[in-house]
């Protein structure tokens, strides 16, 4: 019979439990100061994989998928080793280079929040055409701008909003569109004040609630078509002159002045005047001079009396020359308590342009 072998003593049974114990307790003291020291590890810079190119000082570079700045050392995935994790020494990396082949290069994040996207570029042709669209009806006050409809407009103020009311041409048969019909008449400068145009009613349709209304003329194209009226025979205190209706745009080269009309039983009176004297240092009674400007695209030109109006009826005239007026006039009162007007333009609010990038800028 077959003695059993001496099993291991007891006391070094007992040591090399304590050892194996003290060995597992030692690896779970140090896994996460391990773990605590990988992470740890100060990034300067970090990039989400994509692919892009790491580029070297000496010109060369590494398609990687991602890369990691760490101290010292670059670590990246390379693309072309099958996703093998590498390291190479910073200083051997172009690091402004690689940066600015990354931001040309890597295509717009879609989830990135809308003031970030860039809005798309917009043809110089496009924004030229937008300008002169939006200088044929030009903004006067918030939100309301000049109708390509009238050819003579006033801005008022109503209750303390501002509003835009078309003036309708009159003078003789006239009185018949807003267009601007052109109606020559000869004044005589050496011939006392008389009547040049009278005008039918004792108040004009339109009325200013301000005493220095801001006029506003179209220019050059076609405003209107022809009136049709017969020719005009204007008395000029001894001579006469046959007056012809044309069509045309207002004329820059023309002034433009403000008439008080002289109310009588039924009509509106407008006399002569001295043209002579206008732009001097002698005022005339009953004329009221303009300042002009020709706004941008040079579709309008803005007429801003020099003086304030006071109450009553007046109307404005084009003076062509020294010699001749434009009998066709824009009459208009000026009465502060008178109802609003009927057909005033009112500000409009238009609601923001938004630019959307074309479905292949997306691609």
């Amino acid at each position: 019979m077959m003695r059993p072998e001496n099993p291991t003593p007891a006391p070094a049974r007992t040591f090399a439990r304590l050892l194996l114990w003290t060995f597992l307790l030692a690896a779970c003291l140090t896994a996460p100061v391990i773990a605590q020291s990988h992470t740890a590890v100060p990034s300067d810079e970090t990039r989400p994989p994509h692919r892009t190119r790491l580029i070297l000082k000496d010109g060369s570079y590494q398609i990687v998928m991602s890369y990691k700045v760490q101290g010292d050392v670059v670590r990246f995935v390379s693309a072309e080793r099958s996703g093998d994790t590498e390291e190479i020494p910073t200083a051997l990396v172009d690091l402004d280079a690689t940066r600015k082949y990354e931001q040309a290069h890597t295509p717009p994040d879609p989830n990135a929040p809308q003031q970030d996207k860039r809005p798309p570029a917009l043809d110089p042709e496009l924004i030229k055409e937008e300008a002169d669209r939006a200088s044929r009806t030009p903004e006067v006050a918030p939100d309301l701008r000049l109708d390509t409809e009238d050819a003579v407009l006033l801005l008022d103020t109503f209750h303390g909003a501002p509003e835009l009311v078309p003036l309708v041409q009159s003078g003789g048969d006239l009185n018949k569109s807003t267009a601007h019909s052109f109606v020559k008449g000869i004044v005589n400068p050496l011939a006392s004040s008389h009547q040049i145009v009278q005008i039918k009613g004792t108040r004009a349709p339109v009325q200013s609630h301000v005493a220095e209304p801001v006029l506003y003329l179209r220019l050059g194209d076609e405003v209107g078509a022809p009136t049709g009226s017969a020719p005009m025979v204007v008395d000029t205190s001894g001579s006469h002159a046959d007056a012809t209706s044309v069509p045309t745009g207002g004329s820059p080269d023309s002034r433009y002045v403000i008439l008080r009309a002289d109310v009588r039983q039924d009509v509106r009176v407008l006399a002569s005047f001295k043209i002579s004297a206008l732009g001097t240092v002698h005022r005339q009674e009953d004329v009221v001079e303009t300042k002009t400007e020709i706004l941008p695209g040079g579709h309008w030109m803005k007429l801003t009396p020099t003086q304030p109006l006071d109450f009553g009826e007046f109307a404005l005239m084009e003076v062509v020359s020294e010699k001749e007026v434009n009998l066709g006039v824009w009459d208009f009162g000026v009465h502060p308590t008178a109802p609003d007007n009927r057909d005033a333009l009112h500000p409009e609010p238009r609601r923001p342009a938004s630019l959307e990038r074309h479905p292949r800028d997306k691609e």
